[in-house]
């Protein structure tokens, strides 16, 4: 991420703090948990995860208040493991002892001062801010960023196998109700395209298809494969190439039919700036742990907006706090179009939350409570690693 730290960032009304002049409110000690969740094997085109490595804090304050933040560790994607995540989020607790939780600008402008990129830790304090500031205001966090609840219809991901494995289990997903299925690729090409034929062939013309390969495609095969798959009416692919491939992006997105979602290619509103002026992409994946939490997600979809690039609400492998926080700021942004919040339902074997969202079928219902509305079970906090700052 990109930031000038000679002074703090300047910001607009909508990024600015809650303020209340009656409180004089100070960060009195940080609870930081290695908030690890077992998980039914699950493969892309980077690997196979069995455990979603995740850490989960809770922000304390010195007038009864605290705050949940959880981020989940993806290393080839933010380069940041479970364990450099719990490393710094030590130094973060450390940095804002004894400072204001309600100055969400200046909390966050020291974070970036203190250290560059590490995206991932910084959303679970950022996180945590917001939910301090709206529970100060007696407000769900929706209601907080000046949104309203609306209707949040998720996709369904069916993780890479084989054709006929992968087209099964979209049968399953329709039996359920499920409307949106969204397919990993980014193997070989002809595979790939056999995957979406069969696929299809199962479930009918009117489940709408997306397509994620997860940067697994070099540019040939990228246009090989959209090209192929773009007789299956698919409504879009995600990131087909590494971020490096940037430059190639306008190209491919010219010459395949498959609208270009920009996943990895966009972590902050400077890489939205960039990827959408040069024509790379027709919609915007905005996750938290790429773009260090709420503040700067609003900044991305703020830009996004501005050139009217819709966007989606995607995520790691979070549990339901952080995918709480995720449908909350989903609900108030009007620009985000589509929602990738399918996690909790297709990997988890474990379900540590009380409170957040429920899901009824494939839609997302959110909490009326203050703030985020969700929190860790107890009894599973007391199994995890844990320290105090």
């Amino acid at each position: 991420m990109h930031f000038c730290l000679t002074e703090a960032p300047p910001v607009s009304n909508l990024f600015l703090p809650f303020r209340d002049t009656a409180h004089d409110m100070k960060i009195t000690h940080t609870d930081i948990y290695k908030f690890s969740i077992p998980m039914h094997p699950f493969t892309i085109a980077t690997g196979t995860m069995h455990y979603a490595q995740n850490i989960f804090i809770r922000i304390h304050t010195s007038e009864g208040f605290y705050g949940v933040g959880e981020c989940s560790a993806f290393p080839v994607i933010t380069g940041e493991s479970q364990s450099t995540c719990y490393a710094m989020a030590h130094d973060f607790a450390s940095l804002w002892k004894n400072k204001d939780p309600l100055d969400i600008p200046a909390r966050l402008y020291e974070l970036h001062a203190f250290t560059a990129f590490n995206s991932t830790i910084k959303s679970a304090f950022d996180m945590a801010l917001y939910d301090i500031n709206a529970r100060v205001a007696r407000m769900p966090l929706y209601a907080f960023l000046g949104g309203e609840k609306k209707a949040l219809e998720s996709d369904i991901t069916i993780g890479i196998d084989t054709p006929e494995v992968m087209a099964k289990k979209a049968g399953e997903f329709k039996d359920k109700g499920a409307s949106i299925l969204k397919i990993k690729l980014g193997r070989k090409p002809e595979e790939d395209t056999e995957r979406v034929r069969q696929i299809r062939e199962t479930v009918g013309d009117q489940i709408r298809l997306r397509i994620d390969a997860n940067q697994g495609w070099t540019f040939e095969e990228a246009l090989q494969a959209l090209t192929a798959i773009g007789s299956y009416n698919i409504e879009f692919c995600e990131q087909p190439m590494r971020r490096h491939n940037d430059p190639l992006l306008p190209e491919l997105n010219i010459r395949t039919a498959i609208p270009i979602m920009a996943d990895e290619s966009v972590f902050d509103h400077y890489d939205a700036e960039r990827i959408i002026k040069s024509k790379s992409c027709r919609y915007v994946n905005i996750k938290f742990a790429k773009s260090g939490g709420i503040y700067e997600a609003l900044k991305i979809h703020e830009v996004c907006s501005r050139h009217h690039i819709p966007c989606m609400m995607g995520g790691m492998l979070e549990s339901r706090v952080a995918l709480t926080a995720f449908a909350h700021f989903a609900s108030a942004m009007p620009n985000i179009r589509f929602y990738d919040m399918d996690t909790c339902m297709l990997g988890h074997r474990l379900d540590p939350v009380t409170g957040g969202i429920t899901y009824n079928k494939f839609f997302l219902e959110l909490p009326e409570a203050d703030g985020i509305g969700a929190d860790a079970e107890k009894g599973f906090l007391q199994a995890c690693e844990h320290r105090v700052i």
